[in-house]
Formats: structure tokens, C-alpha cells, sequence
């Protein structure tokens, strides 16, 4: 009995410390169990999520963008004389837009844009005398339509893109809530504005784009009158910090001569080329750097001679040449100041501008200093700048007949209000 007793007691303390020694496992084995079911759930919830959120990048969207601008503006009773008989305001610099005396309209621009998975379009119209001033090349005179292009995407690199669209040369824009400064540069304003036609765009590796046009000549946006053609490329490189891009145009912007359509005195300009660069990176938290550079020529073209005959025109081709660089520090969160420094040059009479000598050769700096002060939407934009031409350009009061300054200063207090 005394060893059955034994027995017994020995299994019992045995039972005992297997049955401790298997609790361990046991919790162990249902901890890892519950920790799979979690992994399991939370891995089906990222996919959920990630299939949600593709499914809401995939889905079309419509949005309406937009910005309105006013601006009071002075020349200090000095008129500019070459603007006047451009068909300028003589109330400013021989420059786009911020030109009209006093208490003036800038433009009213909605931006209507519709994004599908693989297609869309963007309608952009612009009302007041900056959006008539940059819809210029209008056969029905509309002026109103900034942009009206349609896009499809064959996949995520390569887009192409159908109808009206802003150039992508230069560095300023016609939307005074993209500029920094309100008035514009003399690159900016005899460079091109709008293009018809085709352009592909691509998206590369490492911040490498690229586009590629084929367009009505410049300008020329309802249609072709002419009958020829405008090449445009575009090879850039992007980054966090920014980017840098070279912009080309080429081709002949009013036709050539007809035999069955020509007088006397009927010319017809060469083919134009124009190459840009156009830069701007962050090179600290609160500096900024932009740069533009820009040559554009225009080669001899046509002429009727004497015997009612299309010849070959002589002489040179004419050009411009320009560089301007725009420093910008920020000084609050609210607050910006930005330089463009500007030199701008004609060559050959290439374009009346500005007083030019008798070889018809002639330049112009200026100097415009901005603020940005924000408060929501809203940007109020003090500038001050400063033409001087080489020649003497410009005249005080009424006497136009006495044009004898080579400086122009202006000021400009602007309000841009985007949404």
C-alpha cells in the first residue's frame, strides 16, 4: 500500500509539472495565432485602403479654378513714346499688361478642367482688358479663350494634348496669381503667348520631361490662314528644389507669297527660331533664384520686285536677345520680396519698341522691386520699376514731339485674388 501510495504521489507531482510546463506553449502558440489573424487583418485593410484610394484617383473629377485682379497704376506724368505708336498704353513700359493710368481693371479668369482615368480637358476664359491684351490673335475678334485643349493619356508617361494651350516658354505666365511681380518682363511680352495644335508630353525618370509640338504659327489660335507651321520642344529636369528647361520654336509665322495674291508692296517675313532656358530652385528655406534667357530671329524672307516677281529679300535677319533674373527672399509667412533684374537688347529693327540708333540696334534694363504680402486668396502686390533704354525713348506731359528721357518709372499697387 506504502508503495502504491508512492506510486501514485509521483504520477501526481509528473502530471503537474507537464501540465505548467505546457501552459507556456500553449499561451505562446495562441498569442502567435492571434498575432497572424492581426497581420492578416491589417495586411487586408492596406490593400482595402490602397484599392480605395486608386479607385478615387481612377474616378473623373471637375473642378472650377480661377483668379481676379485690380490694380491702380502710375508713370509719374512720364509717357513712353514707342509704346504710343506701338499701340501700347504711353502710360508704360513697352511691355504686356499693368499699363492703363489710374484705378484699372486687370482681368476676371475661370479655369473650368474635367480629369478622367485616361482622358480630360481644360477650358480657360478670361474677361477684361489683360485677357484681351493676351488673346490678341482671335479672326473673330472673341478674345476670350485663353485655353480650350483636350488630353489623353496613353499611359503614365506619355500624354498628348489637342486644341489651344499657354506656351511653355519663358518663365512668366499670363495669370497675374502665378507671377510674383505684376507687370511683366520684355521676354515675357514678345515672346510667344498662345499655341494651336498638338503637343505630346513625357514624363521621364528622375524628374526628366520632355514635349514635343507641331502648331499654328504663334499666336494664331482659331485657325490657319497662313498655311504653315511651328515646331516646339521642350527637355527639362525637375527636382524638390526645382528645375531647368530649354524651350525651342521654329517655323515661319505669316506664310509665304502667292503669285495669284501679291501687289507691289507685299512682304513676307523668314522662318523664326527662338531658344529659352528657363530655371528657378530653392536654394534655401526662405531664398529663391530664377533665371530666363531668350534669342529669338527672324530670317529674310520675300519680296515682289519691280517686274511684279517673288525674289528673295536681302539684307540680315533681325533679333532680340535678353536675360533676367528674379531673386526672391521670404521674410514671413505671409510676406515675400522679389527683384527681376532685366537686360533686354534689339537687333536690325526686329521690333520698334524702344528708341533704337541708326543701325536699328537698341536696349533697355529695368528693375522692378515687389512685395507679396497674402492673406488667404488674397495677394496684395506693391511694385516699383524702373526702365532705362539706351535711347532716348520717353517725354514729360504733352509733348510728344520732345521725346528726350531714356528713364520711365512706374508703380504699380495690385491686388490678385485666386480660388
Amino acid at each position: 500500500m506504502k508503495n502504491l501510495k508512492t506510486v501514485l504521489s509521483i504520477l501526481l507531482i509528473t502530471s503537474s509539472v507537464l501540465a505548467f510546463a505546457q501552459e507556456p506553449v500553449a499561451l505562446a502558440s495562441a498569442k502567435a495565432e492571434d498575432d497572424k489573424d492581426k497581420k492578416k487583418k491589417s495586411e487586408a485593410s492596406t490593400t482595402e485602403q490602397a484599392s480605395q484610394q486608386k479607385k478615387e484617383e481612377e474616378e473623373p473629377s471637375f473642378t472650377l479654378s480661377g483668379s481676379i485682379d485690380t490694380y491702380f497704376h502710375s508713370s509719374f506724368n512720364t509717357k513712353n513714346y514707342f509704346g504710343e505708336q506701338f499701340g501700347l498704353s504711353p502710360y508704360g513700359p513697352s511691355t504686356s499688361f499693368a499699363d492703363l493710368k489710374g484705378f484699372s481693371l486687370g482681368m476676371v479668369n475661370l479655369i473650368a478642367s474635367y480629369s478622367g482615368e485616361k482622358a480630360g480637358f481644360v477650358g480657360d476664359v478670361v474677361f477684361g482688358p489683360r485677357g484681351q491684351a493676351a488673346v490678341f490673335g482671335t479672326t473673330s475678334e472673341q478674345a476670350i479663350i485663353n485655353q480650350a485643349y483636350a488630353y489623353y493619356k496613353f499611359n503614365d508617361k506619355v500624354t498628348l494634348n489637342l486644341g489651344q494651350f499657354n506656351t511653355f516658354l519663358g518663365y512668366e505666365v499670363i495669370s497675374p496669381a502665378v507671377n510674383f511681380h505684376y507687370s511683366t518682363s520684355y521676354l515675357f511680352s514678345w515672346g510667344p503667348f498662345n499655341h494651336t495644335g498638338a503637343r505630346l508630353d513625357f514624363a521621364g525618370e528622375n524628374g526628366f520631361v520632355a514635349k514635343l509640338a507641331i502648331m499654328n504659327p504663334t499666336d494664331i489660335v482659331e485657325f490657319n490662314p497662313v498655311n504653315t507651321y511651328t515646331l516646339g520642344a521642350q527637355l527639362g529636369k525637375t527636382s524638390d528644389k526645382g528645375g531647368i528647361w530649354f524651350n525651342f520654336l521654329y517655323g515661319d509665322q505669316d506664310g509665304t507669297l502667292d503669285k495669284d495674291n501679291i501687289t507691289s508692296n507685299s512682304f513676307s517675313a523668314g522662318k523664326l527660331f527662338q531658344g529659352d532656358i528657363t530655371l528657378g530652385y530653392d536654394l534655401s528655406d526662405k531664398f529663391y533664384l530664377g533665371l530666363n534667357t531668350s534669342y529669338q530671329t527672324v530670317g529674310t524672307g520675300q519680296e515682289v520686285d519691280n517686274n511684279g516677281n517673288i525674289v528673295d529679300s536681302q539684307g540680315d535677319p533681325s533679333s532680340f536677345f535678353g536675360v533676367a533674373l528674379y531673386p526672391k527672399i521670404t521674410i514671413s509667412e505671409n510676406f515675400a520680396l522679389g527683384l527681376r533684374a532685366e537686360y533686354f537688347a534689339i537687333k536690325n529693327y526686329h521690333l520698334p519698341l524702344f528708341g533704337l540708333d541708326s543701325d536699328g540696334n537698341g536696349s533697355v534694363m529695368e528693375f522692378t522691386l515687389s512685395g507679396n504680402y497674402k492673406v488667404g486668396g488674397l495677394t496684395f502686390i506693391p511694385e516699383l520699376r524702373i526702365d532705362k533704354t539706351k535711347e532716348n525713348s520717353f517725354y514729360k506731359g504733352f509733348d510728344s514731339g520732345n521725346v528726350n528721357k531714356t528713364l520711365l518709372p512706374t508703380l504699380n499697387l495690385a491686388a490678385v485674388y485666386k480660388f
